[in-house]
């Protein structure tokens, strides 16, 4: 088995330790709540970048403070002056060492920004630059391609929001996730890894909290097996990246609960209709679904099960194409950009 498999299988557990002491999400839940944010910042490069982008949606669509991704090199190479006093950024990693990272940060806490690490590391120069450090307690991650780690983000940044909303059903649903968790791991995808075994290029499409897991199963699409997955809204599918998707062209479409729901569900019989080759996860509730998805307790929670269930199917499509998804080529695991 390998150690992707093994980190992944391991989320239940990771969260469920996070969600034995949420002191410090509470304490960083109450700062935010001492005064009106009108805008937060993340920062984040790949993985890490896609669970900001969950936390991006959630805080959007539940909190109504919009949040942007920053370019790190806006505070690094062209040292902006950026006008972020007193606003929430958030940055994610799963080791904390990157320079542009703490670089971007110690900027931004300098422009007088509420500065906080949400970092798995238990020490690192990043949690050091930042006010507030939210760990992640995923416990060390050998495997190149981050799952737990992941996941991890998707939980804190749930528990996040909760907290700051004091949304007593979110919370409650929290508690439940770890539940949930294990039986993701469980579900049978493996008519994706008969379907995608040999392909060379595909689409990975979510929409609204989806997006976020669709960005990060086509990274890990790209890194563990090789294709060359790209990532889009089923909003964005519709203007010029439908021109690619003629017969046979294979799609992942994940559509869980949630008012996007239906308009993903319509695209992929769309898609179907003119011959691409269709997989679409979705509850059993949904005739048309050709792979499983567990419902959580809070649909805002079901992309953190969605993309569990893809983890165990990557890994097992990484080993049906002849690669190992612990140690993808050319890739490390702590990458050091400026």
């Amino acid at each position: 088995m390998s150690n992707m498999l093994n980190e992944a299988l391991a989320s239940a557990e990771v969260v469920a330790a996070q969600l034995a002491d949420m002191s410090c999400v509470e304490a960083l839940a109450g700062k935010l709540a001492e005064e009106p944010r009108h805008v937060a910042l993340t920062v984040a490069r790949g993985s890490s970048d896609h669970a900001a982008s969950y936390f991006a949606s959630l805080t959007m669509s539940r909190l109504g403070v919009p949040v942007a991704s920053l370019p790190m090199s806006v505070a690094t190479l062209q040292q902006a002056p950026l006008k972020v006093q007193g606003q929430l950024a958030l940055a994610f990693s799963q080791s904390g060492k990157s320079p542009d990272l703490v670089g971007t940060m110690i900027a931004l806490r300098d422009a007088g920004a509420l500065t906080v690490a949400a970092v798995n590391a238990p020490s690192s120069p990043l949690a050091d630059a930042c006010e507030f450090h939210l760990p992640l307690v995923a416990g060390p991650e050998l495997s190149v391609a981050a799952t737990k780690s992941y996941i991890a983000m998707l939980s804190l940044s749930a528990q996040l929001v909760a907290h700051w909303q004091r949304d007593d059903a979110l919370l409650a649903a929290l508690r439940s996730l770890p539940d949930v968790l294990r039986k993701a791991g469980t579900l049978d995808w493996s008519k994706a890894v008969d379907e995608l075994r040999g392909v060379e290029r595909m689409i990975v499409i979510g929409r609204g909290l989806g997006l976020a897991i669709a960005q990060e199963a086509a990274l890990k699409l790209k890194e563990t097996s090789g294709i060359q997955a790209e990532a889009f809204s089923s909003a964005e599918v519709r203007h010029g990246p439908m021109e690619l998707i003629d017969r046979d062209y294979p799609l992942l479409v994940f559509a869980p609960r949630g008012p996007e729901q239906a308009g993903l569900i319509q695209l992929a019989s769309d898609m179907e209709a003119r011959g691409a080759r269709v997989l679409l996860a979705a509850p059993d509730d949904v005739p048309q679904a050709s792979l499983p998805l567990v419902s959580t307790d809070h649909p805002a929670l079901d992309p953190i099960a969605a993309i569990l269930s893809f983890y165990v199917m990557a890994a097992g499509l990484a080993a049906a194409r002849g690669r190992n998804p612990d140690t993808p080529r050319h890739l490390n695991k702590v990458t050091e950009t400026h």
